[in-house]
């Protein structure tokens, strides 16, 4: 998991983050390499999934008789898909709280991330506890340890793992660095980020919790009119 260090978003808008520098051999983020590494992941997607659909086909074709082994290739090239979306979901899934949390630093942290965001996703954040934040790239949701970017026409959700290193801060306080990093160079956080996983929207809504899907939805419907 990629770490974004406490503190470090201190330039203005548009400025690149320092921490693209401890990753200079990945090539900066933009439209057509996120378009890129889409391709790629529906490419590895389907690189496991059809051996699987061809083998179950074959089976039935060639010996009826087998139609339970068929069955069984079948689910794992459904369960595959499932798995990968099941990590990509995971990157916001919200963490128990650590010992000796001090629930009025948590409380003052849920305010200063409120003086950040607008009432919806305030209120959004509260409901599910990811924030809605419209970029260049698509719609983006962060938790306090993650984000997933859901691109124009709601589709397709690219789920990416990054964290402040620091357990003593707040869950409100990472979310809301997260958040600053994320205005300040959009293109340089999802360089820093390490990406869990890429796929249909609606898969990666399957496996988050049930409490944070109207957070995703809201995305979505946001990224449709992009």
């Amino acid at each position: 998991m990629t770490d974004l260090a406490h503190g470090a978003v201190t330039a203005a808008p548009s400025s690149a983050l320092p921490e693209t520098a401890g990753v200079h051999w990945r090539a900066r983020v933009d439209e057509t390499r996120l378009n890129r590494t889409a391709r790629s992941w529906t490419a590895s997607t389907l690189a496991h999934v059809v051996p699987f659909v061809a083998t179950g086909a074959g089976l039935i074709v060639l010996e009826p008789l087998s139609a339970p082994v068929a069955l069984a290739a079948f689910a794992q090239a459904w369960i595959l898909p499932e798995l990968y979306a099941q990590r990509g979901a995971n990157v916001v899934r919200p963490k128990p709280l650590a010992a000796g949390t001090n629930p009025a630093a948590e409380s003052r942290a849920l305010g200063l991330l409120g003086d950040l965001v607008g009432h919806a996703a305030r209120d959004l954040h509260g409901e599910t506890g990811l924030v809605l934040e419209r970029g260049r790239l698509g719609v983006w949701l962060v938790g306090p340890a993650g984000a997933l970017l859901v691109r124009r026409g709601g589709r397709r959700t690219h789920c990416w793992c990054v964290r402040v290193p620091d357990p003593a801060l707040p869950t409100a306080d990472r979310v809301a660095h997260l958040l600053l990093a994320l205005r300040a160079d959009e293109e340089g956080f999802a360089t820093v980020a390490n990406q869990a996983f890429s796929g249909a929207t609606w898969r990666v809504r399957r496996r988050l919790n049930r409490e944070q899907r109207p957070a995703l939805d809201t995305a979505r419907a946001a990224a449709k009119a992009l």
